[in-house]
């Protein structure tokens, strides 16, 4: 499965199983469809795919602390979008 199929998977399971607001969902889908034959944001979406499967609502409020909450994967969101935003800037000028 390649990577943009990965995180559409990712996402989809997260809504599905762990109530992945859909705010959220539709930035993770919309970063997918910008990435198409783009290999550039491989380590990004990594992290994101890695993130999204350790979703949790109440994410860092457990026993454990290991869960990604709404915070965490919103930085990473807005991290990979400005970046996204960045390269299309460049390849317009």
């Amino acid at each position: 499965m390649d990577l943009i199929s990965r995180l559409n998977a990712a996402t989809l399971t997260a809504q599905q199983e762990d109530d992945l607001p859909d705010f959220l969902a539709v930035r993770v889908y919309a970063i997918a469809e910008q990435l198409t034959g783009s290999h550039v944001f491989q380590v990004e979406i990594e992290e994101l795919i890695e993130q999204l499967s350790l979703y949790d609502t109440y994410g860092q409020t457990g026993y454990i602390g290991m869960g990604v909450n709404n915070y965490i994967l919103e930085g990473t969101i807005v991290r990979i979008e400005k970046k996204l935003s960045n390269c299309a800037q460049g390849a317009r000028e």
